[in-house]
């Protein structure tokens, strides 16, 4: 913890350190309540992450705080602004989304001072701009607890009284949450989003009183399973939640809204400045990614299965027996790796996840025993240490060190969960081993590569990690390391196509095979953006 406060000192004003206090009170606080706020989570989809989503969002802002603090000695504006920007960088999930905004909103007054009638005008703006970023608001959630929270110290005061007021109404306002919304009251249990704002909302009263906060709010000591309680209102709601960064004009931004209004739900697009966090649940993920791509340019790029994600938390307050964790470049295979019931981490150009993200996602997976696909052998230190961190939390963790996407998705293809965790982790082990890859990439500048001397804009393909072979025609390239692969036999060809590529590109190396390899099947998969141009597989 940043600051230390005597149980009787209290603030009067949030300063910087108060603030980078209030962040790392807030994170130790979610991460308490983390698993009780997932298992109240019914609306609106009861995929039981929300406690997880806003510990997340939490811990980006906090990193994005304590990363000024190391570069300087910032003051108030620079650290509120640092935690609103970490947060909208990390937001995940509805309900995490929701707060980046209302941590923007309040950043924004906090900016110009943080007395007791600025904290008090914050926290009105913080709800007004929450409302503004849903395309749909609904009582009985997270903004109906804001807005309390708000209007409880309307007219200001000192800092003390309005952390205080603002906390005592958010809490009336959670426990009322259940009669608001009919799955709530069905479940027995109050808004899981509402109740993590009042976990937030009780740091920062704890970090200006130095006091602990009154719990949370109520939920049933024994509450009903969640098969029994109706997810939404509507039971076939849309299959897939996809969340994105989107660097765009605000223009492009309202058209958007509109354009993902229309093809699901639960739309919240929060941000400004040229930079948006955008979260919907839509049936097409692929058309509400385009619809990003026509706007802006979309990264960081997360896309969750429902299904997947239920079957992982089927029963409430149990653990799946077993889950796959894996890794993929592109949104493509992200989806591809959820359908088969992996919880996926993106990889992003030129950024691998951290430790956090994959332990994170282990945690996600909400499971007994999990299967790790790094898919990338400069991955493997990273995902070492946070499968040790898992297994210190009584998770039982298997690596698999595969070294590419086609070698993840070979071990996917012969996961069964229904046998032992042994017998599960040796076949999927040699499913990867037996599957040679390839990948193919443009070279950015000239080099030295064990295939000789390339130029920059040179199409190098690379076997099993080394350059092979040095083209200048994509597809030309492709067909010289499909045939130096298949040399040494093969029966199932795995091409993996990005965004951008040649149209006929995968038609043509399947044609190629057809006619050289008669034996040897082929499939074909698309990445989408973010993924090298060609990934090759061959088992």
């Amino acid at each position: 913890m940043s600051r230390a406060l005597h149980p009787f000192e209290e603030l009067v004003e949030l300063d910087a350190e108060a603030v980078r206090s209030w962040c790392a009170r807030t994170l130790d606080a979610l991460g308490r309540e983390r698993e009780d706020i997932d298992a109240i989570n019914v609306y609106p989809v009861a995929d039981g992450d929300t406690g997880t989503n806003l510990y997340l969002t939490a811990q980006a802002a906090h990193q994005a705080v304590e990363a000024v603090f190391a570069a300087s000695a910032p003051d108030t504006a620079e650290t509120v602004r640092a935690m609103a920007h970490g947060a909208l960088l990390g937001a995940r999930g509805n309900s995490g989304t929701i707060l980046s905004q209302l941590l923007r909103g309040m950043a924004g007054v906090l900016a110009g001072g943080g007395d007791g009638d600025h904290l008090a005008r914050a926290l009105a703006e913080a709800a007004s701009a929450a409302r503004r970023a849903v395309a749909h608001p609904v009582e009985g959630t997270i903004l109906t607890v804001a807005t309390a929270a708000a209007a409880a110290c309307d007219g200001g005061g000192g800092l003390v009284d309005v952390a205080r007021n603002a906390h005592e109404g958010a809490r009336r306002a959670l426990e009322a949450t259940s009669g608001q919304l009919d799955v709530l009251a069905r479940a027995g249990v109050v808004d899981a989003g509402g109740r993590g704002l009042v976990t937030v909302l009780g740091a920062l009263l704890e970090t200006v009183t130095g006091q602990s906060p009154p719990p949370a709010g109520t939920a049933p000591a024994a509450p009903a399973p969640r098969e029994e309680c109706p997810p939404t209102d509507d039971a076939d709601g849309p299959a897939y939640e996809v969340i994105y960064l989107l660097e765009a004009e605000d223009a492009a931004v309202e058209l958007l809204r509109g354009r993902l209004d229309a093809l699901g739900e639960s739309l919240v697009v929060v941000g400004g400045d040229g930079l948006w966090n955008v979260h919907v649940h839509v049936d097409d993920a692929g058309a509400a990614v385009e619809a990003g791509v026509e706007a802006g340019r979309p990264h960081r790029i997360r896309i969750t299965h429902f299904a997947a994600e239920a079957t992982a938390t089927a029963g409430r307050g149990e653990r799946a027996q077993r889950a796959v964790v894996a890794v993929v470049p592109g949104e493509g295979l992200a989806g591809l790796c959820a359908e088969a019931g992996a919880t996926t981490v993106r990889t992003r150009p030129g950024e691998q996840p951290a430790g956090d993200e994959l332990l994170n996602a282990i945690r996600r997976a909400h499971a007994r025993e999990v299967v790790l696909l790094p898919n990338d052998t400069d991955l493997r230190q990273t995902a070492t240490a946070a499968a040790e961190r898992a297994r210190a939390e009584g998770i039982r963790v298997a690596l698999i060190p595969t070294r590419a996407a086609v070698q993840g998705i070979a071990a996917l293809a012969v996961h069964e969960p229904d046998r032992r965790f042994d017998e599960d982790v040796v076949a999927m082990t040699a499913a990867a081993g037996a599957t040679r890859y390839a990948e193919l990439a443009v070279a950015e500048r000239q080099s030295f590569t064990s295939a000789g001397v390339c130029q920059a804009g040179d199409v190098l393909g690379l076997i099993e990690g080394d350059v092979a072979v040095i083209g200048e025609d994509l597809t030309e390239t492709a067909r010289t390391v499909l045939d130096r692969m298949l040399s040494a036999g093969g029966e199932l060809v795995t091409l993996v196509v990005a965004d951008g590529t040649p149209p006929a590109l995968a038609t043509d190396l399947e044609a190629h095979v057809r006619r050289g390899y008669l034996a040897v099947d082929t499939t074909t998969y698309h990445a989408g953006a973010g993924a090298p141009p060609l990934l090759i597989g061959v088992e």
